[in-house]
């Protein structure tokens, strides 16, 4: 079945995007883009897939007025601070929404998305690769039920050269990305450790070093959960080229290794010798699995609701670097 879509943003990542939607019916009838070029290069990658050319109507507003009566959805790949307005308008037209990560800049934002999601009663799912695979979503479950025991800790780790393969592009500009490394690449860490844990953050302490930057670049992350289990995170993105993560759960009855992308997961239980891989589906992409909410055939796994607990968990990190780690109360 078809899905009558608008792509809002024709950048790099969208026309990465663009093959399995096209494979998983996708049929794109408007681009929002207001680069000449990406809409070029967007066309062009269409047109190698076998798919028809899409108008371009730069201004959202203009779009939505024009196009949203013929439209079920929306994919929205834009710079960070451009989602909270841009998902609200898709919402209060009447539209499905895609939402690239991080969901939004701060919980305030979050919190508002939650509402415009409420009031449409439309579906908004957040296109994090972890928050949307089967491996870190059973792996949730297996934490939420008990069946290894009470959780412990988690520790996460995560390393990209990243401030090099960013450097001159609006990821450094922390009006537009809202943070750096922590919030670019890492948010896919602080989604899936959020994913994983299910509940909230009660304090955090976190430091950050911009290695010249205007934005963060390594970071140290440590946190209390309100049940009181402990979590760190540590991330780096001023090293070697490539990008690594791993993402370690110890509970009383088992442990849990898996990364940020739900890209393995394997479970030990108590009295093996030895953890297991899980045998799950690898997720294709966030596309597919948005067709899938939509038709009803599994759950949203990735909701607003999880972008909240991330972004109150950002918020915290940014106040408490700021103080040089001084432990935070994250709130309700």
């Amino acid at each position: 079945m078809q899905t009558r879509t608008a792509l809002i943003g024709a950048g790099g990542m969208a026309r990465h995007h663009l093959p399995l939607m096209i494979e998983t019916g996708a049929d794109i009838r408007v681009l929002c883009e207001p680069s000449a070029q990406n809409y070029e290069l967007a066309l062009a990658r269409l047109e190698e897939l076998g798919a028809p050319p899409p108008p371009n109507e730069p201004d959202l507003a203009a779009m939505l007025d024009a196009h949203a009566a013929d439209l079920d959805a929306v994919f929205i790949i834009t710079p960070h601070n451009l989602h909270h307005d841009q998902a609200k308008l898709c919402l209060e037209a009447g539209l499905d929404v895609l939402l690239e990560k991080p969901m939004v800049m701060n919980a305030a934002e979050a919190r508002s998305l939650i509402q415009a999601r409420d009031r449409s009663g439309k579906e908004l799912v957040v296109a994090f690769q972890g928050g949307l695979s089967p491996q870190i979503n059973h792996a949730a479950a297996l934490i939420a039920s008990g069946e290894l025991g009470e959780l412990l800790t988690v520790t996460g780790m995560l390393w990209q050269g990243w401030k090099s393969a960013t450097a001159g592009s609006w990821r450094q500009i922390p009006e537009m990305a809202g943070g750096g490394f922590l919030f670019d690449s890492g948010a896919h860490m602080l989604n899936s450790v959020c994913t994983l844990v299910g509940e909230d953050f009660a304090t955090v302490a976190a430091w950050t070093d911009n290695r010249g930057s205007p934005v963060d670049i390594n970071g140290v992350v440590m946190g209390r959960l309100q049940s009181g289990a402990l979590v760190t995170i540590n991330g780096c993105g001023d090293c070697i080229p490539g990008l690594e993560n791993e993402i370690f759960i110890t509970l009383t009855g088992g442990a849990i290794r898996t990364g940020m992308y739900g890209e393995r997961l394997f479970v030990r239980r108590q009295g093996e010798s030895e953890a297991a891989a899980a045998d799950l589906p690898k997720m294709r992409g966030a596309w597919e699995q948005f067709t899938q909410v939509r038709a009803g055939a599994i759950e949203n796994p990735c909701p607003p609701e999880v972008g909240l607990r991330m972004a109150k968990l950002w918020d915290a990190i940014v106040a408490s670097a700021a103080q040089d780690g001084m432990p935070v109360q994250t709130g309700g």
